[in-house]
């Protein structure tokens, strides 16, 4: 009798995904970037957020497919130029002929550049790269046919399509064809237990989030009033009555009178002085 071998479970299904998927999409994320770090980055990222989700990724049709959409969306981000490190340009390969293929790759669009490589670098058919790419099939084309328009005109060499389709699946493929080695990203312990560990962290920051929320919804209830104060009318004169008010400057007269006082014997009139009899 033939026993059957015991199903994986969930932690060794990924990590044979990861063994199968990281290496090659480390590399072809720096053919979408022109950066090393932010490609191994990208696919870390990419296997974190795999694990977070890992009943769904688990059952979808190409699991492969589902990381490599992942770490092409968070390679491709445009917030990474705000980066200050992504702001210094990084050494190009070695080969002269790798760093000319990725200089005409990096002046491409994104889009263009993303369906270029799905498509002649990694050998999808025309539907799943528009898929992917989130666009239709007819967009998908044109991107296409103006993207290899480009590489053919910096890099004539690479006119016939088959020797294109050559260079890209050699470069996606390989470690930019033998010359050049690219670090992978960490074991795939140590990706599972950080996706854990930002998973844990994302969440006691929701949960602090909403208790701040909550807390200060409380703090308005208690501290709003609780019932409807009419604003004061503006005020009005009241026709017969002077309006109240400060004394005003002196006239020349008051100013005359008040100098004599002061001048007089005393500090004031006689009648008010005693009289020494």
């Amino acid at each position: 009798m033939t026993q059957t071998a015991a199903p994986l479970t969930p932690a060794q299904a990924f990590d044979a995904l990861y063994a199968f998927a990281a290496p090659a999409l480390v590399r072809q994320a720096y053919l979408l970037t022109g950066r090393r770090a932010l490609a191994r980055e990208s696919v870390e990222r990419a296997f974190q957020l795999a694990w977070q989700r890992w009943p769904e990724v688990a059952v979808d049709r190409d699991p492969a497919g589902w990381v490599r959409a992942a770490a092409y969306e968070y390679a491709m981000s445009p917030w990474h130029r705000l980066r200050l490190r992504h702001r210094v340009p990084e050494p190009p390969p070695a080969a002269l002929d790798d760093r000319r293929l990725l200089s005409v790759l990096q002046s491409l669009p994104p889009p263009y550049r993303r369906t270029l490589l799905l498509y002649d670098g990694l050998g999808l058919g025309l539907p799943e790269t528009a898929a992917e790419t989130e666009a239709s099939t007819p967009a998908a084309a044109n991107r296409l046919l103006n993207a290899r328009a480009t590489v053919t005109a910096r890099i004539p060499e690479l006119a016939e399509e088959e020797e294109l389709r050559r260079r890209l699946t050699e470069l996606a493929g390989t470690e930019l064809a033998g010359r050049e080695r690219l670090r992978t990203v960490p074991k795939p312990v140590v990706v599972r237990t950080g996706g854990e560990r930002r998973a844990r962290l994302w969440t006691r920051a929701a949960i602090a989030f909403t208790v701040l929320i909550i807390g200060s919804t409380v703090f308005t209830l208690h501290t709003a009033p609780d019932h409807y104060e009419a604003p004061q009318a503006p005020a009005a004169t009241v026709p017969g009555i002077p309006p109240r008010s400060g004394p005003g400057p002196l006239s020349l007269e008051d100013l005359e009178l008040r100098t004599k006082l002061r001048n007089m014997f005393g500090k004031g009139p006689e009648r008010l002085l005693p009289q020494l009899r």
